[in-house]
């Protein structure tokens, strides 16, 4: 690419930048809500995080609904996470959502499949809030990742008094058998949050149930034209594939027939146990009361794991954290787009 273009590239980000930045400011100073410089900061990298994201997908800034873009910078400024922290603590990624438009020449209205970026916490994006937000909290400690081979015992109360969990690694190898968050309130006390590896199988189900949203199971070839009949056989397969899911449990990540709707994050050999074991860490961490200063935060917060996406709108099937939800075929659609565009 040429200096010329780089330039003009880099112009219309700043234009980006600034037109996101003064809507935002706008908006909050309405509710009388004023940004800190380190809130604002996090904001302009949202700003340039997405814009990385779409052109890495190969799209462009035209090709994604940005009606939500504001609460999205709302959103990472109430929690105050940095896309270019290190080690991550949030993420954005691409989802299709089936939307109604009307057509510009014909004027006839027609549901079609539009991109829209999403905004989630990840890695230590958890304890930045819970450190910051957490209601009576002092100190988030280092939280312990137990594996099955570890030995370990759990707390034990008499009373008002509590006897300490111990934890005794042997190995740095095996599966994660449970994640423990030492936790220091201003009042002096010490909680010890525990989260199991089985509760994660909940988080595994609702996301296998998600990306099964769209499936017709060759019933039919789109479930919004299914006939009665149609639905109902879509929906006992459904029920029938979600037991076998529930009997299976963890063993279901290894089934051939439910790889279409598991993300490679879970399936994955290199990935799996890193995936179970942030599941654990959020599920601790989204207990725990927070007080936001900038209400839509404790909104989103809670929105804020893929799994609680329940509308029939949203497909998941290829979910990547650092990628685009778009099928292979749509992103090959989208390929071959670029290249017409591009004059290649």
């Amino acid at each position: 690419m040429s200096e010329k273009n780089d330039l003009l590239l880099k112009n219309i980000l700043s234009d980006v930048i600034e037109g996101y930045m003064t809507t935002l400011d706008s908006q909050l100073s309405e509710s009388k809500i004023k940004l800190n410089n380190y809130a604002r900061q996090c904001a302009i990298s949202t700003v340039v995080a997405i814009n990385r994201l779409i052109k890495d997908s190969g799209i462009t800034w035209a090709d994604v609904d940005r009606s939500n873009m504001i609460d999205i910078l709302t959103t990472v400024s109430a929690w105050e996470l940095n896309p270019n922290a290190t080690p991550k603590e949030v993420y954005f990624t691409i989802r299709n959502k089936r939307v109604t438009k009307i057509d510009a020449n014909s004027k006839v209205k027609k549901e079609v499949w539009q991109k829209m970026i999403e905004v989630g916490i990840e890695g230590d994006g958890n304890d930045a809030v819970l450190s910051r937000f957490g209601r009576g909290v002092k100190t988030v400690h280092r939280f312990w990742a137990v594996r099955e081979n570890d030995i370990f015992t759990y707390p034990k109360m008499a009373g008002l008094e509590v006897t300490p969990p111990t934890w005794e690694p042997t190995t740095n190898s095996g599966k994660y058998a449970r994640v423990v968050y030492p936790i220091t309130f201003e009042d002096g006390r010490t909680e010890y949050f525990i989260c199991e590896r089985e509760e994660v199988l909940n988080n595994l189900l609702a996301h296998v149930s998600n990306n099964m949203m769209n499936e017709t199971f060759g019933i039919c070839s789109d479930r919004y034209r299914a006939t009665e009949a149609q639905k109902k056989q879509i929906a006992q397969k459904k029920k029938e594939m979600m037991g076998i899911a529930k009997e299976k449990g963890f063993e279901v990540l290894d089934l051939p027939e439910f790889e279409p709707y598991i993300s490679s994050a879970w399936r994955s050999d290199y990935s799996r146990e890193a995936m179970i074991l942030r599941k654990m860490r959020n599920n601790i961490v989204k207990k725990i009361p927070k007080d936001f200063s900038i209400p839509q935060g404790a909104m989103a917060f809670t929105q804020s794991e893929g799994e609680n996406y329940k509308s029939d709108d949203v497909i998941e099937v290829d979910f990547s954290e650092d990628g685009t939800t778009s099928s292979k075929a749509e992103q090959a659609k989208v390929n071959e787009l670029n290249k017409e565009l591009m004059g290649e």
